[in-house]
């Protein structure tokens, strides 16, 4: 058996990223992340739930990508889907200046949890560059191999959706800018909505329903960006 077949991918990303998974940079990443924890490290999110962005929105159903840094890292926030938290736990900073934002621009009730599965069930792929984080330490993995893997998944899409949406906040993810093809593709850029930024141009964005607009003149369902009062 390979390292390939182990991986528990959802079929679509896994026939797609076959090749890179083959790469040595790869197998780098996973002895790192092997002797982070041997080191007694606690890494985020769960093992099980690193690839839930992709296990979540299958490569023939995306329509939008939101792109984040790094996974929450403290305890219990982190799933594998940029910005959104575990039902249960508290929306940090960042979500509640977008659901602020959903709110202004949409008029939606802020919600009471900050669990956006829903969102990924419709074609929303919620990718952090880096899948992996160390607990308390932001960024702690941005350099381990995650940004040529998450690099080659934009290039998938782009190459293989058409009329994709493309949700860049801040520096950090409009860095991936020039892997999207903008004559084929919306991007939206702001500021972050971290509280350090988000008064600088993400409130106020327009992006969910600019977003909408785009999906619909391009004979797409648009996202119900409303969240399930339930979870």
């Amino acid at each position: 058996m390979t390292q390939d077949d182990r991986i528990k991918l959802e079929p679509s990303w896994k026939a797609a990223l076959h090749e890179e998974f083959q790469q040595p940079y790869m197998q780098q990443l996973k002895d790192f992340l092997r002797r982070e924890k041997a080191a007694g490290k606690v890494i985020y999110p769960p093992g099980p739930l690193i690839f839930n962005a992709l296990n979540s929105t299958p490569l023939d159903q995306v329509k939008v990508v939101i792109l984040g840094q790094d996974p929450y890292h403290g305890p219990g926030q982190a799933h594998g889907l940029c910005f959104s938290v575990q039902p249960g736990v508290a929306p940090p900073p960042s979500l509640q200046n977008i659901f602020k934002e959903l709110k202004r621009d949409l008029n939606l009730e802020v919600p009471t949890h900050g669990y956006l599965q829903s969102w990924a069930d419709q074609g929303v792929l919620m990718l952090n560059t880096s899948l992996t984080v160390e607990q308390g330490n932001a960024g702690s993995h941005a350099k381990a191999g995650w940004q040529r893997f998450t690099d080659r998944i934009i290039e998938v899409v782009v190459q293989q959706r058409p009329h994709l949406v493309f949700m860049l906040w801040g520096a950090h993810a409009q860095s991936k800018a020039p892997l999207i093809d903008p004559t084929r593709h919306l991007m939206l850029k702001s500021a972050h909505p971290s509280p350090l930024s988000a008064h600088r141009g993400f409130l106020g964005n327009g992006h969910f329903s600019r977003a909408n607009q785009f999906l619909r003149q391009n004979g797409l369902t648009p996202i119900d960006w409303s969240l399930p009062a339930e979870v």
